[in-house]
């Protein structure tokens, strides 16, 4: 079933998109064909004659005579101006019936340099659909453009027109395969750049996550006239307040501050129209659960939820039946894990695993790296041994000061160091392109961590490396975790192959 039927006409106004494909523009042959029968009836050289003010011209004849007008400028400039064959065109009706105005956009845009990384068919197995297929704002798609994206990804393909729709959305796809997009596009196309209200509540577990969610839409709407807003515990709610009394029409933060600011009557959700969650099972955990529930509370009867993750666990499903009873599920999830990771486990003593880290620094093709601990304190550990073995290094975890926090993840996006230790606050939804390894200092304990961790790398279809350190304790987490995602994780080789995960 090709997508493009399940997307009701006239959404969008017709706006960057083909304007023929539903019957809306005239093509210029169809058009050729109905001037002469037109300029050959008495009956309409008699109505152009007469004077306009006589008249009260419904829109077909005023569309056609913008038309006669449109092909009378197209000769004129034909005849004046042959040997400039590109003013020509601009000046011309395309063959979409597009005018002239709307010629040429694309080639004032400003494009990041193409990526040529290999990518795999997580990301490339599309049906062929183009970002102008959705009939989106020209602003819109000039922002997705020049955010580097050429086509949709999969997940993209399956989620925009229906989001656009209205309709509520349980959608799984794997880690890093475009779900942040997919909800951002139809979330900044329905929002309504007049209308000085929060539209759009955007819900994510972790603050980093908060802030590269907000960024990604500001980048996307950068031509838009659309206010994005981030707001995240551990931050100052007087600034939280000064901003809200500005208009605000996209708010992304964590649920615990925004029902914070809802309950004290600041933040004001009776015109918000579309609610997403993002990595909806740990928004949907005990941690996050009653703040999402009560945060529903304050929102009109007719809103739209979308819900997005890589995992669905069963508990999930007593949520989805509350308040989302008809969902459009999605479901790209065919195996777990991603297609273009490595996956390999070394056989360690517990006192033996700095050593071993030591010599996989020493042998790998690193761009930059995710090492993971269990807890807090082995984070800090790890850390200090590595700066001691002579390796660029920082840390993160929930323990440390927003502040320093935001610092940590800014730098290390920026290139500004090669490895980071983290826990698992750092496994959701971060996005850092130039990742291509990720270590299990400490291997964890469900298929769901694993899952979310080994997916900090590969991101959008690239290669990537998992190198899991395994104790003897460790033995039984691996096998089950095997069994679980379907995935096979290899012994370590003594050397690796760089074509594997640095294409």
């Amino acid at each position: 079933m090709d997508p493009r039927s399940r997307y009701p006409p006239g959404m969008g106004n017709g706006r960057g998109g083909n304007t023929s494909y539903y019957g809306r523009g005239l093509p210029s042959q169809q058009h050729n064909q109905q001037q002469q029968q037109t300029s050959a009836a008495p009956h309409h050289q008699q109505y152009v004659q007469r004077q306009p003010q006589q008249y009260h011209h419904n829109h077909q004849h005023q569309q056609q005579q913008q038309w006669l007008r449109r092909n009378q400028i197209a000769r004129e400039a034909a005849g004046t101006a042959r040997n400039t064959e590109a003013k020509a065109v601009a000046l011309s009706p395309t063959a979409d019936g597009i005018d002239s105005s709307s010629q040429g956009w694309k080639a004032q845009l400003k494009l990041p340099p193409p990526d040529t990384r290999y990518r795999t068919e997580d990301v490339t197995a599309t049906k062929g659909n183009e970002f102008e297929d959705y009939f989106l704002k020209r602003e819109l798609l000039m922002g997705i453009y020049e955010k580097g994206f050429e086509r949709p990804s999969p997940i993209q393909e399956e989620s925009i027109p229906i989001a656009l729709t209205g309709s509520d959305i349980l959608a799984r796809a794997k880690n890093g395969t475009g779900k942040t997009a997919a909800f951002c596009i139809p979330a900044l196309e329905k929002i309504d750049q007049d209308k000085n209200a929060i539209q759009v509540v955007m819900l994510v577990p972790t603050r980093e996550l908060a802030l590269q969610t907000s960024q990604v839409c500001k980048e996307l709407g950068k031509h838009l006239k659309i206010q994005v807003m981030v707001t995240t515990g551990g931050t100052s709610l007087k600034d939280d307040i000064i901003r809200l009394c500005q208009p605000v029409h996209l708010l992304v933060g964590t649920p615990g501050r925004i029902l914070d600011l809802t309950k004290k009557g600041i933040c004001i959700l009776k015109d918000c129209c579309m609610l997403i969650l993002d990595e909806a099972d740990k928004l949907l955990s005990p941690e996050f659960q009653p703040s999402v529930e009560q945060l529903i509370c304050y929102l009109p009867a007719s809103r739209q939820i979308l819900m997005f993750s890589a995992t669905f666990p069963v508990t999930v499903k007593d949520f989805k039946d509350k308040y989302l009873p008809k969902p459009y599920v999605i479901n790209l999830m065919d195996e777990l894990t991603l297609k273009g990771i490595s996956q390999f486990y070394a056989f360690v003593e517990e006192r033996q695993k700095v050593h071993c880290l030591n010599t996989l620094f020493s042998k790998l093709q690193i761009n930059q790296s995710i090492i993971f601990c269990n807890s807090v304190n082995r984070v800090e550990l790890l850390a200090k041994k590595i700066t001691e073995l002579g390796y660029s290094c920082f840390y993160i975890h929930a323990k440390m000061l927003q502040d320093h926090r935001n610092r940590v993840f800014h730098d290390f996006r920026n290139g500004a160091c090669r490895n980071l230790v983290c826990t698992d606050l750092f496994t959701r939804g971060i996005d850092i392109q130039a990742v291509n390894v990720v270590i299990n200092f400490d291997f964890p304990k469900n298929a769901e961590t694993y899952l979310h961790r080994v997916g900090r790398s590969g991101r959008f279809g690239h290669l990537g490396l998992a190198v899991n350190l395994i104790t003897y304790e460790d033995r039984f987490n691996l096998y089950r975790i095997e069994q679980e995602l379907g995935t096979e994780i290899k012994t370590i080789p003594p050397q690796i192959d760089q074509a594997i995960y640095c294409q």
